[in-house]
């Protein structure tokens, strides 16, 4: 038996959007100039034959909640996202793949989720299909490249996360008290959350925002310069997982975009280098 098939016999229980930061990450890795093996590539396309099975199915989503598998419009985003970094990879390093028929994958998933994952009435994309509630990782849209920063769609979904997520300064994953995920409601403001925020702020060419956000954001910092995972705004406390690397990398990454020529979040979602400088001026 070969690698490939043990590999997909093993990937039942992987949520559609850990598929989509694997494939991501490896094609921001071939770009970066990291070297790559035909064993690697024989790996991808066994993550994509299994993902062109499961990507319709309901998961747990990028939150991993504990009551019952949905149809996420995130988990949705990144089967998107690995269709489209495949086919890049594809035609940018002249690797083999059947790319006429992950490119009619990657259109099928992407109307799928304007079909079912956008809610007009609330010029908005949604945390999960047949629902008008928020989720914080639709800020990740446009930096992962499914939408354009210009889009209006990408402008009332940071709206809307504004309006209904955004407590005391600070990003809630989700409204616990409005939707179920197997656990009792009620947590702090999620810090990675908060940095995708400034991270999208930037993209719609709001830096002062972006700037100003950030800076409440470090200011949370212990005295080693240490993030937890979440922060109690009313205890003015951090709170949850301590050291949190989700949060690091996120304060990392904003950092990146507010300071350097070459921003992570251009470069993920495929944008010419300086474009979010552009739209703030």
């Amino acid at each position: 038996m070969t690698a490939a098939p043990r590999l997909s016999q093993s990937l039942t229980i992987i949520d559609s959007d850990v598929l989509g930061e694997v494939m991501d990450a490896l094609h921001q890795a071939r770009r970066g100039g990291l070297a790559s093996t035909d064993s690697g590539w024989d790996v991808q396309r066994a993550l994509l034959d299994h993902l062109e099975k499961v990507w319709s199915e309901p998961d747990e989503g990028i939150w991993e909640v504990r009551d019952g598998r949905r149809h996420f419009t995130y988990s949705k985003v990144m089967s998107w996202v690995a269709f489209d970094r495949a086919i890049k990879s594809a035609e940018m390093f002249g690797l083999n793949g059947p790319l006429g028929r992950w490119r009619r994958l990657r259109a099928e998933i992407q109307d799928d989720i304007v079909q079912h994952g956008y809610d007009p009435d609330l010029n908005s994309f949604v945390r999960s299909y047949g629902t008008k509630d928020m989720d914080a990782s639709l800020l990740l849209l446009s930096a992962v490249g499914f939408l354009a920063p210009d889009d209006p769609r990408f402008r009332g979904t940071v709206e809307a996360i504004e309006r209904r997520l955004l407590v005391d300064g600070f990003v809630l994953r989700y409204d616990t008290g409005r939707v179920g995920d197997g656990l009792p409601p009620g947590e702090g403001a999620f810090l990675a959350c908060s940095f995708w925020l400034a991270d999208a702020y930037l993209l719609l060419g709001r830096r002062d925002d972006a700037e100003r956000l950030f800076l409440s954001l470090v200011g949370l910092c212990n005295d080693l310069g240490l993030l937890s995972e979440e922060y109690d705004a009313n205890a003015k406390r951090l709170v949850g997982n301590f050291p949190q690397a989700f949060s690091h990398v996120a304060l990392i990454n904003t950092a990146s975009n507010l300071q350097l020529a070459v921003k992570p979040s251009e470069q993920r979602a495929d944008l010419p280098p300086g474009a979010t400088d552009a739209a703030a001026e």
